[in-house]
């Protein structure tokens, strides 16, 4: 009687779960970065909203802090430069809408301020950021 030896079966890699399994990452990384975006700014405490608001382009930020510093996208500017600073960061896109994320505390006769210079270089369009009720 003739035993036979068996071949030896060599051992692959399936790469086709494991392709399944990065696609699926990927895709999972994707969508749960999108529920991590804000808006990229100096932080300050927003008034509070019952309204969800709108995801906007953001292409120009004005912060007004408690302590009355104004900011565009993060820089500091006073009354008297925040027209030349605003119209140098919306050059590219002059039909923006400005996002105006004033803190909760702050004077609004300051606000008012601002926005009328804002106004005088030709902002038409204005979004004031505001912060969900329950959110902190």
């Amino acid at each position: 009687m003739q035993i036979r030896q068996r071949t030896m079966k060599r051992a692959r890699i399936e790469i086709i779960p494991m392709i399944d399994v990065i696609f699926f990452l990927l895709v999972f990384f994707m969508v749960s970065s999108l529920a991590m975006t804000k808006i990229n700014s100096v932080p300050v405490a927003l008034p509070k909203t019952s309204s969800n608001p709108e995801a906007l382009k953001q292409e120009v930020i004005l912060t007004i802090r408690r302590d009355g510093q104004v900011l565009v996208n993060k820089a500091p500017v006073t009354l008297d430069t925040l027209g030349t600073q605003l119209a140098y960061d919306m050059h590219d896109h002059p039909q923006d809408v400005v996002v105006l994320n004033a803190d909760q505390g702050v004077n609004y006769g300051l606000v008012v301020q601002v926005m009328d210079r804002a106004r005088a270089i030709g902002v038409r369009k204005f979004a004031l950021a505001t912060e969900a009720e329950g959110k902190k």
